[in-house]
């Protein structure tokens, strides 16, 4: 349910409790004219139930604006982590306070034009030297255990030159978010509130090595949203549908 939907249901609510409320009802003796109408005691329950509705409602509705939203898994790109048709809660408020972990799951707009987020893995931090070589992941010089994947990645991947190279071959920053150089604090780090994304499944994700860096905050600084707000929407830490795979997300 959206929010929209959610404030709409919380004003049938509202409504039907101010209608019960100035109605008040009227005694009827079994058997006498009028028998059935709702006596004073049932309206009584029924306000009281509306009220805990009400209050219910608006709760839900800060939480899912401002806390937690769901996030429906589309494709199968984090598998076998997330399958298909999996729904998450993503915390909204996490990342307004700390900075993303490496292996952190995150929901974000990602630099290049679509109608929905992505969801993929933290590989690489700020400050990061990142290497893919051989189907291995190496941070800063040493080899990322990852029980997590489905399969190798099977292409080379290097930060260079102020660029990221896939198979030798530096991304484009017209079709990558890849900053200017002087963003850069070093010609094999990754820049200052950029992040590498990988999907778990490696040979069957749109990520990092297709389009260059997500980005915390600020604007996108290349590729087809140069220009346009950065962020992440939020951290994934729990598998809640369907009922038989119910986990944190580590």
């Amino acid at each position: 349910m959206t929010p929209l939907e959610l404030l709409a249901l919380i004003a049938v609510f509202a409504i039907v409790r101010v209608a019960i409320s100035i109605r008040p009802g009227t005694p009827v003796a079994p058997g006498g004219e009028g028998e059935g109408r709702t006596s004073p005691s049932a309206r009584t329950v029924i306000r009281e139930y509306l009220d805990a509705f009400i209050v219910a409602g608006l709760v839900a509705l800060f939480l899912i604006t401002f806390v937690v939203r769901t996030f429906f898994i589309p494709s199968g790109s984090m598998e076998p982590t997330l399958q298909i048709h999996d729904v998450l809660l993503v915390n909204e408020f996490e990342y307004r306070f700390t900075k993303p972990h490496e292996g952190d799951i995150v929901v974000f707009p990602p630099p290049i034009i679509s109608p929905n987020d992505f969801i993929k893995r933290t590989i690489g931090l700020p400050g990061d030297q990142i290497r893919v070589h051989a189907g291995v992941v190496y941070r800063n010089g040493v080899a990322m255990d990852e029980p997590y994947i489905a399969a190798k990645p099977n292409y080379e991947l290097e930060l260079k030159n102020y660029g990221v190279y896939i198979d030798g071959i530096p991304l484009d920053p017209a079709m990558a978010n890849i900053p200017p150089k002087e963003k850069w604090s070093a010609p094999d780090r990754i820049p200052d509130g950029c992040y590498l994304m990988f999907g778990d499944n490696r040979l069957n994700s749109e990520d990092s090595h297709i389009w260059g860096f997500a980005q915390l905050s600020g604007t996108f600084q290349n590729g087809p949203r140069k220009g346009e707000k950065a962020s992440f929407t939020g951290h994934a830490f729990l598998l809640f549908y369907p009922l038989n795979r119910i986990r944190i997300l580590h």
